[in-house]
């Protein structure tokens, strides 16, 4: 019990017994309990986030098929009505009323990827429906298997709801988890893993050509009071590296996000998880565009989480507050199906992203890469974004320099947006015209009270030991 208390000392704003670090108490007992509310980060702000807490007991739903949770998320037609769902075992996205589990051929019989992809022709430029006598029938099927698969597994989580997982594999897979325009939701103690999406997208346009799935394993839309804590996400049994291969020689993408919050998602709280073995992991924000959606939203906090293998996205940040706290990354040059690859080797593999109008605070964590040409680039690459500060983190195990690196990136994009606007004769995009700084213009500590962890062995023992589903015990 005293290692599962530990558990919930750094997301309570309290640092763990580790040499060289401060030790106060930790409190919460090491139980996650269905009426808990979020204690730190931008969840924890203004009316904070307690998702079903004081549901009555005709609220409160065990379940264990897919049916069993779409019926409990309706909560005897109240969906918004305070309630609270434990999910016992693994909830299948695929799975049909009549409990088969689907798959490609039962959302769109006929459907061949191969196929569709000669379409494209010998270079995998352009789409016509006569480069064979079946093109026109693989693109209708691959629509009408992509439309057919989002209305069988994805599930909407209505505001006001606690989810939370009875054991470490308790959870989903194949499934596209999204709150739409909810409001205080939160899930613990759950393993996810990515659905697949066997109608992925081939774009040629983009790049040298890209893969484009449609599902995220979990995604919010226009949401907010958000805390997300104790969770696996992983694309787990189904790396994209034993998908086809597209044109250009890639495997296609079959998994999109595996946390994504956009349009205007705001007051988010995600610790002590593990994100793992994924490509796209989180996006903050769907287009630079939208700033009237985004604008002034997206504060989210990422504070005591452990991420490993995720070759981008950790998170990609555009026009949010974000602070990053004590999280773990962890990543190699050389890993056989997840290999991250750093802008510094010619990759484009990154932890950190500072995206368009971003404002991320980085405090304290602690960034392991390895591998034959590991270089400290990994840390954070700038996608137009000037305003980066972090204090405190650092790269195999010894001190840091993110702001550095930060600038470098920032100034390394101006730089070549620049020479192509003069080449092109064009106007240069507005944010070459910034200069970077490590002035983001808020602090978190004015937001909401935390602790932090001060050295690099205390934030990878949490990272180890005490993250994802399974640490915690849970009290019903």
């Amino acid at each position: 019990m005293a290692a599962a208390a530990s558990a919930l000392a750094l997301v309570a704003g309290l640092s763990v017994a580790v040499p060289g670090t401060a030790s106060p108490a930790p409190t919460g007992g090491g139980t996650i309990r269905p009426d808990d509310a979020a204690p730190t980060g931008w969840a924890a702000v203004g009316r904070g986030t307690n998702g079903g807490a004081g549901a009555p007991v005709e609220s409160r739903y065990e379940v264990e098929t897919l049916a069993d949770l779409k019926s409990a998320l309706a909560n005897n037609g109240q969906p918004t009505a305070p309630k609270i769902i434990f999910i016992n075992g693994t909830i299948n996205g695929n799975q049909a009323a009549d409990g088969r589990i689907l798959g490609e051929q039962d959302y769109a019989a006929g459907y061949d990827i191969h196929k569709y992809i000669s379409c494209f022709g010998p270079d995998g430029k352009v789409w016509s429906d006569q480069t064979f006598d079946y093109c026109k029938k693989q693109r209708q099927l691959r629509q009408t298997g992509s439309n057919n698969m989002k209305r069988q597994i994805e599930v909407s989580i209505p505001s006001n709801t606690t989810v939370i997982g009875l054991g470490a594999d308790s959870g989903f897979v194949g499934a596209n988890i999204v709150f739409l325009s909810a409001t205080n939701v939160v899930m613990r103690n759950l393993s996810v893993e990515a659905p697949v999406d066997f109608f992925s997208t081939w774009s040629p346009d983009d790049g040298d050509g890209a893969w484009n799935a449609r599902f995220d394993a979990v995604s919010s839309v226009t949401s907010n009071h958000l805390w997300i804590d104790h969770v696996r996400l992983t694309d787990g049994r189904y790396p994209d590296s034993e998908a086809p291969l597209g044109p250009n020689g890639k495997p296609a993408n079959r998994h999109d996000g595996l946390l994504d919050l956009k349009d205007g998602t705001d007051y988010v709280t995600i610790s002590d998880s593990k994100l793992t073995n994924h490509d796209k992991t989180m996006l903050l924000g769907s287009g630079d565009e939208h700033v009237d959606k985004d604008g002034g939203k997206l504060r989210v906090s990422y504070i005591g989480n452990h991420f490993e293998n995720i070759q981008q996205r950790g998170p990609r940040v555009r026009f949010g507050q974000v602070h990053v706290l004590n999280n773990y990354f962890v990543g190699s040059t050389d890993h056989p199906q997840y290999p991250m690859v750093s802008e510094g080797q010619g990759g484009n593999s990154y932890f950190l992203g500072a995206g368009y109008e971003s404002r991320i605070f980085s405090e304290g964590n602690a960034f392991d890469y390895t591998g034959p040409g590991a270089d400290p680039t990994i840390m954070v690459s700038s996608y137009n974004g000037h305003r980066f500060s972090d204090t405190g983190s650092w790269f195999n195990g010894e001190a840091a320099d993110l702001n550095a690196v930060a600038r470098a990136s920032f100034e390394q994009n101006r730089a070549e947006a620049l020479a192509e606007a003069e080449l092109s004769g064009t106007t240069a995009p507005d944010w070459t015209g910034w200069q970077f700084t490590t002035d983001v213009g808020w602090d978190p500590a004015d937001a909401y009270s935390y602790k932090a962890f001060t050295t690099p062995q205390a934030v990878q023992n949490h990272a180890l030991q005490f993250t994802g589903p399974g640490v915690l015990a849970v009290k019903r």
